[in-house]
């Protein structure tokens, strides 16, 4: 492989993160009038987040104010290969192009989940434009424990609030119950938006009609291929695992346990830093999982995570 240029590349939210910026590449420069996220090269001395501040300010003329580390891809174009370092900025100071001259030919805000409203984009983006579709809240049933009638009622409460992803667990009925209730489940939250991976069985998945499965960590280690839907993801513990989901192209990745859960008191978890370190070079979102709360997401995210994963919180 060719030196491997390092690029800061700002996926910029607005909406309460349902709409992201993108920018056209303007004449004289390769790959003009296609449209990227915006950000640049890390010049030597710099860090990812000192490069992204000082090319949003000389691209957009804006202040980053909020930001945190998502993921990252490596891309080999014909001239160059690049490791995209993506960034969520989440606010700044300044209107775009506003207090400062474009360096674009254009901007445009898309909103994430739908199909991109410009084109050409670059290539490498394609993968990224899909992990903004994932939603950054995913409940995670517990019926077995809590009940069917009661777990039905606190799913409808939560897809009323906006849940839209949900991973249906339950793995101790017999085979007939665990249909039955991911059916009642897909249809449910697919009557409100809603995306459902069934976990560690693709036969109910096709069956229910599910968007996709979640592999155990255990499956994923066996995993020679990525299974055949539009969202699958898998539960890791370590930073091989984590590459071990990109490599197979998943969606997703759970990491944990971060904190201590209600059936596991005594276990500490990772912690914040821990989770944060693990994430280092990860090429997929990741959502951190154990002993998570709603209002945990800011800080979820501030350490790296595309969002969270909840059995009881959600």
């Amino acid at each position: 492989m060719s030196q491997v240029v390092e690029v800061a590349a700002a996926v910029m939210l607005r909406a309460g993160g349902r709409e992201f910026l993108l920018a056209q590449r303007p004449e004289g420069k390769v790959y003009a009038g296609y449209w990227e996220f915006p950000g640049g090269k890390v010049e030597p001395g710099e860090t990812v987040r000192d490069a992204l501040v000082r090319e949003l300010h000389e691209e957009l003329g804006i202040l980053v104010t909020a930001c945190s580390p998502w993921l990252t891809r490596v891309f080999t174009y014909p001239h160059a290969t690049v490791r995209l370092n993506f960034w969520r900025v989440t606010a700044w100071e300044g209107e775009i192009g506003i207090t400062a001259p474009l360096e674009h030919a254009a901007v445009d805000w898309q909103e994430c989940g739908k199909s991109a409203t410009v084109a050409p984009i670059l290539p490498a983006n394609d993968p990224i434009l899909k992990a903004l579709a994932l939603p950054t809240t995913m409940a995670i049933t517990m019926a077995e424990s809590e009940g069917v009638e009661r777990q039905l009622e606190r799913l409808e409460e939560a897809l009323s609030a906006g849940l839209r992803l949900i991973q249906v667990r339950d793995k101790g009925w017999p085979p007939a119950q665990r249909l039955w209730f991911a059916e009642t489940v897909v249809r449910l939250a697919h009557s409100h938006g809603a995306l459902v991976v069934i976990n560690d069985d693709e036969e109910i998945a096709r069956r229910t009609g599910a968007d996709g499965v979640h592999l155990s960590a255990a499956r994923l280690a066996t995993c020679t291929r990525r299974p055949d839907f539009a969202w699958v993801g898998a539960s890791c513990h370590d930073t091989a695992e984590i590459a071990r989901a990109g490599e197979l192209a998943f969606d997703y990745a759970l990491l944990g346990p971060v904190l201590p859960t209600p059936t596991h008191p005594e276990s500490s978890g990772i912690g914040w830093t821990e989770f944060e370190r693990l994430l280092a070079g990860n090429t997929l979102p990741v959502l951190a999982l154990g002993g998570m709360r709603m209002e945990m997401l800011t800080t979820a995210q501030g350490h790296g995570a595309h969002g969270i994963a909840l059995m009881r919180g959600w």
